[in-house]
């Protein structure tokens, strides 16, 4: 789960373990990311994640993704992100 009430970038790497963990647990990893989606609470929280998420992909196979700004599910939620992986 992210961490609320936490920076953006600290957000993101939280949610990034969950998704190691979860695709773990399904037989799959990181380099088997088809999509993603990636919403942020503030788009001036960009480059915050942008920067985790690129220290985390899999070297040459970044997955098509979307990033995009909403409303979350609460105000202290800045990052969600939803993967889609093959096994």
């Amino acid at each position: 789960m992210a961490q609320p009430g936490r920076p953006a970038a600290e957000q993101t790497r939280a949610i990034l373990a969950q998704v190691d963990s979860l695709l773990k647990k399904a037989g799959t990893d990181k380099s088997r990311i088809v999509s993603a989606q990636i919403w942020l609470a503030d788009m001036a929280d960009f480059a915050a994640m942008n920067e985790v998420w690129d220290g985390w992909v899999a070297p040459g196979h970044a997955p098509a993704r979307a990033t995009g700004e909403s409303k979350l599910a609460t105000p202290d939620y800045k990052v969600e992100i939803i993967v889609t992986a093959v096994l």
